[in-house]
């Protein structure tokens, strides 16, 4: 089950707007969804979710700079999720330049948080040495924080 979104700061009509826009979204009414998130724009869970569908033409086209700057706008407020994403976008060099420092850099954030998926990449990275300086026993580090 998703978590509950933090709705701190948001009106009970933002509230309601938000949770439609993340329902709309989890049942693939893209279309819908990105038209409620985008009334709420500067939450940091609508940007993640902007980000996605801009990424991968989810109810839209494809469109790269939207959803690497959605998806930077929300790392940088602290979303983990948005932190992850933004990392592999790096990675991969998808919707940015590939740069594996920046790509450490924003999983490293979203793991110190918790993430279990960004501790065990930051775990592959290191065990096989991209992006950083191959280390074993910090790639075990990271592995047992996410539960491995």
């Amino acid at each position: 089950m998703p978590e509950k979104p933090n709705t701190e700061n948001l009106s009970a009509e933002d509230i309601m707007t938000l949770q439609s826009g993340i329902a709309a979204f989890e049942t693939k009414q893209f279309v819908r969804a990105h038209e409620l998130l985008s009334a709420l724009s500067g939450h940091p869970e609508a940007q993640y979710r902007l980000a996605i569908m801009a990424q991968n033409g989810l109810g839209m086209v494809v469109n790269e700079k939207n959803a690497a700057h959605w998806m930077r706008t929300a790392a940088e407020q602290g979303f983990d999720l948005a932190q992850h994403g933004l990392g592999f976008m790096y990675m991969e060099g998808e919707c940015v330049e590939q740069n594996y420092s920046q790509a450490i850099h924003w999983f490293s954030l979203a793991a110190e948080q918790g993430l279990a998926g960004a501790q065990t990449t930051l775990g592959n990275l290191y065990e096989q040495g991209r992006g950083v300086e191959k280390d074993l026993d910090e790639a075990k580090r990271w592995y047992a924080k996410a539960g491995f």
